[in-house]
């Protein structure tokens, strides 16, 4: 289950930037601004090992998971039952830094029902060789920071641009959109029958629709995604 390094942020897609002008002139509201700015401060946390409150979210991560089951420890091989690659997690947090435990951390805690869903693979015909939950959720954070344009000063594309208005009418906005984008992925997974080795086929299809939906022009707040429905409380 547990796959190479180049499972870390190994999907990477530019979308079409011909209208980054128009969309680079459009103004931010204070909020819009100072939400967008707090969310890009959180990119730049790496994960530290040696952090208390770090170390705290790992092991809340794993109590949301396995409620009856006692973590050894930090570095343990019980870590691979959650779609690790070994047993530190910490060293797969350096494809995406702290803002990757922190959704995970969110999904398990926010929607718990639809976590455990995907965590344990309940729904459909699975795969024999299915994708490991925890590092297709750090890729998965990583593909939206690259999809939204998180990185520059200001989004430069219209689903980036959209998504901040969003982050504008609620600051959870990011980490409720990785527990839909995750949603989307597992679906997409089923309805194409896929394996191990299309994992990045999926993630691009995924984040394709995501854009999609990000691009309407009715999306007044994160709930207004069609694919919001996806997620069970």
């Amino acid at each position: 289950m547990v796959g190479p390094r180049s499972w870390i942020g190994g999907f990477f897609h530019r979308t079409s930037t011909k209208r980054s002008e128009k969309i680079a002139d459009y103004p931010l509201s204070s909020i819009e601004e100072e939400r967008l700015h707090r969310l890009q401060e959180r990119l730049q946390v790496p994960y530290d090992e040696t952090c208390l409150d770090h170390q705290e979210s790992l092991r809340a991560l794993w109590h949301c998971a396995f409620l009856n089951v006692s973590l050894e420890s930090l570095i343990s091989d019980q870590w691979k039952d959650m779609g690790w690659q070994g047993p530190n997690p910490s060293t797969d947090f350096r494809g995406c830094g702290y803002i990757s435990l922190e959704n995970l951390l969110y999904f398990a805690r926010k929607y718990p029902a639809s976590f455990h869903r995907l965590l344990l693979k309940k729904d459909g015909d699975r795969a024999t060789w299915e994708y490991p939950f925890a590092v297709a959720g750090i890729n998965i954070s990583f593909m939206l920071i690259q999809m939204l344009d998180l990185y520059s000063e200001k989004p430069r594309c219209l689903p980036g641009m959209n998504f901040v208005k969003l982050l504008g009418e609620n600051e959870e906005a990011f980490d409720i959109l990785y527990c839909i984008a995750y949603e989307m992925m597992d679906a997409q997974w089923l309805a194409m029958h896929a394996s191990y080795m299309d994992f990045n086929e999926v993630l691009q299809t995924t984040r394709m629709q995501l854009e999609r939906e990000l691009s309407l022009e009715d999306i007044n707040k994160i709930q207004d995604l069609p694919a919001y429905n996806l997620l069970y409380n």
